[in-house]
């Protein structure tokens, strides 16, 4: 897990079937909707990461993920920035977890495309950019 920056959903769930920590970036209101169904669960909100990331921790293999890996890869790299040596990003984030039948709680009501914090590819100011990251 050292050498590998992303990491396919099975792939993913397996390693948290061997107790690896996932860490959901998405923020509330998105977690309120649908959550990952595993045991080793952290939810630290995107919006919080740099004044939280130190919560994570450094010692053991963490999954980071979000709604399609966008910020998730990001939060990755600073994590490996910051000496994080065994955090890989989920590609595909959440949706492609459940693209995959992969557990979850709830219902991904949001439909796949643009950057994890518009996922219908609209900005939040309203406009149509392609991303809004």
């Amino acid at each position: 897990m050292n050498q590998t920056i992303e990491i396919s959903p099975a792939t993913a769930f397996g390693l948290t079937e061997e107790n690896v920590l996932l860490v959901d970036l998405r923020e509330d209101e998105d977690i309120a909707q649908a959550s990952f169904d595993v045991r080793n669960l952290m939810l630290v909100p995107y919006s919080q990461f740099e004044e939280r990331y130190r919560e994570i921790p450094s010692d053991r293999p963490v999954i980071l993920a979000c709604n399609i890996g966008e910020r998730s890869l990001m939060a990755t790299y600073f994590l490996k920035n910051h000496g994080y040596e065994h955090a890989v990003n989920l590609q595909s984030g959440i949706f492609g977890w459940a693209e995959n039948g992969l557990p979850i709680k709830g219902e991904l009501k949001k439909k796949k495309g643009g950057c994890c914090c518009c996922s219908d590819g609209a900005s939040q100011d309203g406009s149509n950019r392609t991303s809004c990251c």
